[in-house]
């Protein structure tokens, strides 16, 4: 049960994030922190599928990890679940298009690999 939270967990996360992120590149650059200024953000971005969708993807990932805390270790479930990078990392390569250099491959990388250590223990 708790890998199948994870995989809960990082697939939810990670979808939201690209989500949140396409959705945001279409609104375009937010300048107006004021009040004025959140009331537009806020109402802009309700109408945003691709930001409303990375919100749903945002609390199924929380009430997942609520659930994992119930039953693991935080020093199990946190680093279990940033196994998220390396799979945001390659869709912000194909999917986003962004430019991924190696450090941020290396880097992700090094993050996979102390959550392969967890599944070994």
């Amino acid at each position: 049960m708790k890998w199948l939270l994870v995989a809960v967990i990082v697939s939810c996360n990670t979808v939201g994030d690209v989500l949140n992120t396409h959705g945001m590149k279409r609104h375009g650059e937010v300048r107006d922190f004021g009040p004025s200024g959140m009331r537009r953000l806020l109402s802009a971005l309700v109408r945003n599928r691709y930001v409303v969708g990375g919100i749903a993807m945002g609390a199924i990932s929380f009430f997942a990890l609520l659930m994992l805390l119930s039953i693991a270790n935080l020093s199990f479930a946190v680093p279990a679940t940033a196994a998220s990078y390396l799979l945001e990392t390659a869709l912000a390569k194909f999917i986003l298009k962004e430019q991924i250099t190696w450090k941020r491959w290396a880097g992700a990388s090094l993050v996979a690999g102390g959550v392969a250590l967890l599944a070994f223990h």
